[in-house]
């Protein structure tokens, strides 16, 4: 989602939360709520999400992600520094 009114947030995903399809359910939510970025795996078992759209829609995704898909067990929640710019779609990584 580009436009004026876009913001651009990042999160670090830590818990149980590689191999129990936490990126591709991270995908579908940011897909349900307009937003374009990437969910991608760390090599410390965390996930790195990033989200650009409508401030509401990231706040419940970011809600979304505190909880995560069933099999996941989510223990921290981080917000990072979002990068530069972020490119149109959801992609997994």
């Amino acid at each position: 989602m580009s436009g004026v009114d876009a913001t651009t947030m990042r999160w670090r995903v830590c818990g149980r939360v590689q191999g129990v399809f936490f990126r591709a359910w991270t995908r579908e939510q940011a897909l349900r709520l307009a937003l374009d970025g990437s969910a991608t795996n760390l090599d410390d078992g965390s996930v790195e999400v990033v989200a650009c759209g409508a401030p509401q829609a990231l706040a419940q995704l970011e809600a979304a992600l505190r909880q995560g898909p069933p099999r996941a067990r989510v223990d921290a929640l981080e917000r990072l520094a979002p990068p530069a710019s972020v490119a149109q779609g959801f992609a997994i990584g």
